[in-house]
């Protein structure tokens, strides 16, 4: 089987090419030239993206997938390849409704129609991993309209086959590609492992659609369906039937009296709110995943669906893309500099002044147009690009934000072409920042570190007694930390409270 599968792969790579993009490079030549001799006859009208992209679509839903994760990673991409690929859709044919009643019954040890008071046949969305169906929920349990994602038949042994075959594959690459080991494709293949596994756990799925919902319960800009846990397994989830108009078609919006450049800023807002309130964000926001309410109570509000790739952000996170948007839109390029350093992604020997003076290479020109031209998304990217330059490993989290991002805001200027994005985002981002330095978040960082010093500021001299008490041989290392800790949790305080002095008095002389 594992053979047959990789002389199919030999067969599309060579129908459409691909060992000429992977040999282009070949340090020797030999490979390359060997290559042409032995397909003489090939000849190709259509750019290497165009044709990366058939191939994956020749190769089935798993490396359409692998396709689609791999245009996220536009720090290792060229662009024409990352732009082509994020065109893959990830449509496939519905699996039949009676294997889907058989996964019903394997996954509750009854048949469906114990479980529902209706169920739809008829798939209304299907993808590589799972596809949809409507149904309705027996009495006892409510009554409620519901939309059913049922995991595909056997997909972990599909995937485990493919996964395999794209790891041998990615260990060619490094070898015979000149660019392969900067590209590091097998830790590419990795990472796509670990997100394809996480979608075959419709549980985990679940959890992540619960918790967007409790991030924005009450709030008129996003709805999100309700999880019925009673009903879900890891191979079947259950939540509340949404009812709206894809994002999409704008025609519609209109006739249904959508405001739409309201709608724009709306998403930009949404985002915003998902990455800085919350660090938990929906990563996978393309047009099929997004609706618009038209019922009168959440009449032109957004509705979420589609929760197997999320995103989460650390407070330095967070604080590193504040700092970056702020500063880039002020022209500090040295404060964008420096955030990589201070943040720990840039190596502590950087010359901050080469990487200001490359930096402002890259993102003096984006000034010379208005500012609803810029590319926020881009910017983002621009920066990752020249980092690497610097040794700056790009973290994940993060190239899945800025993946995000580019979405939204092609969504957003979809909607409405002169959308600008930093007037809209600007006013967040900036009373997001003076919560972080303001009294509030001088205030709430007391209380977080309260019980650490209560429990270690008494011990403080009683640990320094021991260390210059007790004989040299004895490892004091140990201690030794513990103070260190408490010294620069003392520390960050102190400098915490200059920085906050140093900001009203610029707001007040200024």
């Amino acid at each position: 089987m594992r053979l047959f599968r990789l002389a199919k792969i030999l067969a599309v790579s060579s129908r459409y090419g691909l060992d000429e993009m992977i040999l282009e490079h070949e340090t020797s030549g030999r490979l390359a030239a060997l290559s042409r001799f032995l397909h003489f006859w090939r000849r190709f009208d259509a750019p290497r993206a165009v044709r990366l992209r058939l191939a994956l679509e020749a190769l089935g839903p798993i490396f359409v997938k692998f396709g689609q994760v791999l245009s996220t990673r536009r720090d290792l991409l060229p662009p024409d390849i990352a732009d082509e690929l994020a065109k893959l859709q990830d449509r496939v044919p519905p699996f039949s409704s009676e294997l889907a009643l058989a996964q019903i019954a394997q996954a509750y040890g009854r048949p469906a129609h114990e479980v529902f008071a209706e169920f739809g046949a008829v798939p209304v969305a299907s993808a590589s991993v799972a596809q949809v169906h409507f149904a309705r929920l027996r009495s006892e349990d409510g009554g409620h309209e519901v939309a059913v994602k049922i995991l595909r038949p056997e997909m972990r042994g599909v995937i485990a086959h493919d996964l395999a075959l794209l790891d041998t594959l990615a260990g060619l690459l490094e070898r015979l590609w000149s660019d392969g080991k900067r590209l590091k494709p097998r830790e590419v293949v990795a990472e796509f492992a670990k997100y394809l596994y996480d979608e075959l756990d419709l549980m985990r799925e679940a959890a992540n659609c619960s918790q967007l919902r409790r991030n924005f319960t009450g709030s008129p800009l996003l709805q999100v369906p309700e999880v019925h846990w009673d009903q879900c397994t890891t191979t079947v989830m259950v939540m509340e039937r949404m009812h709206g108009i894809p994002i999409s078609q704008t025609e519609a919006l209109l006739a249904a009296s959508i405001d739409l450049p309201a709608l724009s800023r709306a998403g930009v807002e949404i985002f915003f709110t998902q990455v800085f309130r919350d660090g938990f964000f929906h990563a996978d926001m393309h047009p099929g995943n997004i609706f618009v309410a038209t019922d009168a109570a959440h009449h032109g509000s957004y509705i979420a669906l589609d929760f197997g790739i999320v995103g989460t952000l650390t407070d330095v996170d967070k604080n590193y893309l504040a700092q970056n948007f702020l500063a880039f839109f002020q022209r500090d390029y040295k404060r964008v500099a420096l955030a990589h350093v201070e943040a720990g992604w840039a190596p502590a020997d950087t010359r901050v002044d080469e990487f200001e003076a490359a930096i402002r290479a890259v993102c003096e020109p984006i000034f010379d147009r208005p500012l609803h031209e810029i590319s926020f998304g881009r910017v983002l990217l621009r920066l990752f690009q020249t980092s690497r330059r610097f040794n700056v490993e790009i973290q994940p989290q993060l190239v899945m934000l800025q993946k995000t991002l580019l979405n939204i805001e092609g969504l957003g200027r979809q909607l409405d072409p002169h959308l600008d994005l930093w007037t809209t985002a600007k006013p967040f981002l900036e009373r997001w920042m003076n919560e972080q330095v303001g009294w509030r978040a001088f205030n709430r960082g007391l209380k977080q570190e309260a019980p650490h010093w209560a429990r270690i500021v008494p011990q403080l001299p009683r640990l320094v007694h021991e260390v210059l008490a007790r004989p040299k041989s004895v490892d004091t290392a140990p201690l030794l930390a513990e103070i260190a800790r408490g010294q620069r949790r003392q520390n960050f305080w102190l400098g915490l409270v200059a920085i906050l002095l140093a900001a009203l008095l610029a707001r007040h002389y200024l």
